[in-house]
Order: structure tokens, then C-alpha cells, then sequence
């Protein structure tokens, strides 16, 4: 009689998704620092695969070629981080908690305290997409991805604030969303935090204070 045969082992595969994951996320961090270090044009898949630890293949593999890896840097900074590079900004806890707050001042002092975090993280790395992209389609398509995701963010958060009814009566849900993205902008931070010397915490309180001004009716603002 044939001796019956073994089971075989059942393949693992969410163990190799893991595995993949973690590996895009080294890359992904090792990609942010020899970008910050080097630069964009100076920054090789080779430098970034050596500084991963990982072969230059697997470098490809993860994001397609240096614009890729740029985008994605970009993105894991806007959401807190490399193991965050695939998770949508608004899923982040600081804007969950913004988003949950039912006071719209408090709201938007949740809002301001989100933001030297997000600056501090991506504005390095914008500085280097900003540099080199003149010469790159690709990069220049990134900025205005970029540039556009941002102001969707503003315009969502600008029509809550309307749903809300806390919106100054003079103001369209679209000129919240720009006075939103124009007191928010990187240069702002630039400005006050790292020209200026300004801490942190006197940036958010400063922010928090001019978004209230901007946008909140007095009716809000009394509450």
C-alpha cells in the first residue's frame, strides 16, 4: 500500500505582504534622507538602495524610479510618516481629531496645532521637489498633484465649517478654502518658525488666532 503523502504547508502569503511592506517603508525613509542630503538630481537608486539596505531591483520594484520615490517620501510626511505612505492625509489622528471637534474654534486650534508637524516634516522635501522641478515633467505633475491635494484638504474642511454654520456670512465655501490655504502655507512657518525663530507653540497659537479672525462669524467666535 503507498504510503500517503505529507500535507503540504500551506503558503504564507499575508507573512510576504508583511515582509513587502516594511521593506517600501525602508525605502521609503532611506529615499527621504538621501533626497534631503543630496538632493534630487544627486540622489541615485543606488545610493537609496544601499542606504535601505536592499538591491537596487527591489528599489524599482517599490515605487518606480526616483519621482515615485519623491512622491511617496512626500506623502509619508504628510501623514506622519514612512509606515504611512499609502494612508490618506485626513486618516492621520490629528485630523480625525479635528474633524471629530464639535466647537469650531476649538476646531480650528486643533487645525493650527497639526500644522508645524506636517511643515517641519514636508517642507524640506517640497524644497527639494521645488528645486528640481523645472527640469522634470514628472516632478513638475508632483507639485501640482501636491498643490491640488492640499486645496481639496482646505475646501473639505472649509465646508464643514459651513455645515457647521460657523462660516463668517461674507464668506463662500471656496474663499474659506483660500484664506485657509493662503494663513496655512509652508511660507508662513518658513517665515515665523524658521527665519524668524519663532517656537512652535507660539506659530500654532498665532495660526489658531488668525484662522479664528478669518473665518468664524461672531456669533462662533463668542461661544
Amino acid at each position: 500500500m503507498a504510503e500517503s503523502a505529507r500535507p503540504r504547508r500551506r503558503y504564507d502569503a499575508s507573512r510576504r505582504r508583511e515582509q513587502a511592506a516594511l521593506t517600501r517603508i525602508r525605502i521609503i525613509e532611506a529615499a527621504a534622507r538621501v533626497f534631503l542630503d543630496h538632493g534630487y538630481a544627486r540622489a541615485t537608486i543606488p545610493a537609496i538602495a544601499a542606504a535601505a539596505g536592499v538591491a537596487v531591483e527591489t528599489v524599482y520594484r517599490s515605487a518606480g524610479g526616483k519621482a515615485g520615490l519623491l512622491a511617496a517620501a512626500v506623502q509619508a510626511a504628510l501623514a506622519g510618516g514612512g509606515g504611512r505612505a499609502e494612508q490618506p492625509v485626513e486618516q492621520g489622528v490629528g485630523i480625525r481629531r479635528v474633524i471629530q471637534e464639535s466647537d469650531p474654534r476649538r476646531q480650528l486650534t486643533a487645525y493650527a496645532a497639526t500644522q508645524p508637524g506636517v511643515w517641519s516634516r514636508v517642507g524640506p522635501l517640497l524644497r527639494v521637489l521645488e528645486a528640481a522641478a523645472a527640469g522634470d515633467r514628472a516632478l513638475v505633475d508632483l507639485r501640482e498633484r501636491h498643490a491640488q491635494q492640499r486645496l481639496d484638504g482646505m475646501s473639505r474642511f472649509a465646508r464643514l465649517l459651513a455645515e457647521r454654520g460657523a462660516l463668517r456670512p461674507d464668506l463662500t465655501i471656496q474663499r474659506a478654502a483660500d484664506l485657509l490655504w493662503a494663513i496655512c502655507a509652508q511660507a508662513n512657518y518658513d517665515a515665523l518658525v524658521t527665519a524668524r525663530g519663532w517656537s512652535e507653540q507660539e506659530y500654532r497659537d498665532w495660526l489658531g488666532d488668525m484662522l479664528a479672525a478669518a473665518l468664524l462669524s461672531d456669533s462662533t467666535e463668542s461661544r
